[in-house]
């Protein structure tokens, strides 16, 4: 087994893992996902993001692994934090949040080769209804997409299924970021878009790791970056939310990588005590 790039590529450029290289992603994606079940509790009024991210990287390093950004094109920190109209890459810094912020926590971790890549949704004190429509909108969205593959359909199906649920419920489909590739790569081919039409685009095959995360806004699709370099923003200030996966096409579905092992996938389970984690 080539232990670089183990696989094949398909005539697409995609790769193509094998039955045992499933088992590799499990344990990246279960690693961060719980790393994502456990910061939960600390995600309160007046922390700092700052905070949180420092609390994320001892737990990456607790677990064997170690931080996919975490000097990635020059970033420095463990974890993505990306609050309220910000839409991806929201740097971690001495920003303290407010009751009533929402934000989305994106977390990579490297664990034996595999990469395990995931993000969530999280609430700040006391959740509005307005941002509490978008967030179970995004979650439905990244499901419907989930749900979509399977060997046989393509990445236009998946595109499709979330794009025509979110655009009905009146949001928007953020255009300028994707889903990726993944494996023993951070970002690999394909791209995986959150907008598309039925039938087009490459076909899913078993074997292909890749993850979805739908950005969805409540106002307009636009986004500009700001002048970090990293940090997008919706235009026109409106709320923003995402949620991520990583996922494996299987012979006759798809296998979630990154499942939360606590159930706490969803800021509105996010009930229990911190106690019980």
């Amino acid at each position: 087994m080539d232990i670089v790039n183990p696989g094949r590529l398909n005539r697409d450029g995609i790769r193509i893992y094998e039955p045992a290289h499933f088992e590799g992603m499990r344990k990246a994606g279960r690693l961060a996902a719980d790393i994502l079940d456990r910061i939960a509790p600390h995600v309160v009024p007046g922390v700092e993001t700052q905070e949180l991210d420092a609390i994320i990287h001892q737990m990456v390093k607790d677990g064997d692994a170690v931080s996919a950004t975490v000097g990635y094109k020059g970033y420095r920190h463990a974890s993505c934090i990306s609050i309220n109209h910000v839409v991806c890459h929201g740097i971690p810094s001495e920003k303290r949040l407010k009751d009533g912020d929402i934000l989305n926590i994106d977390v990579t971790v490297v664990l034996d080769g595999w990469y395990g890549d995931t993000s969530r949704m999280y609430v700040a004190g006391k959740l509005s209804r307005k941002a509490e429509r978008l967030i179970e909108i995004t979650h439905e969205a990244l499901m419907r997409g989930i749900a979509a593959v399977k060997p046989g359909n393509t990445f236009g199906d998946i595109g499709f299924a979330i794009q025509s649920y979110a655009e009905g419920e009146r949001t928007s489909v953020v255009r300028d970021f994707c889903g990726h590739g993944l494996g023993h790569v951070f970002h690999a081919a394909p791209n995986v878009l959150h907008y598309g039409r039925p039938g087009t685009g490459p076909r899913l095959e078993p074997g292909m790791f890749f993850t979805i995360e739908p950005m969805i806004n409540l106002g307009r699709p636009e986004t500009k970056v700001l002048a970090d370099d990293w940090t997008a923003v919706t235009k026109d200030k409106s709320l923003s939310a995402q949620f991520e996966h990583s996922v494996g096409v299987t012979e006759d579905g798809v296998e979630i990588f990154t499942l939360s092992p606590a159930g706490r996938f969803h800021p509105t389970w996010d009930a229990q005590p911190a106690e019980a984690i």
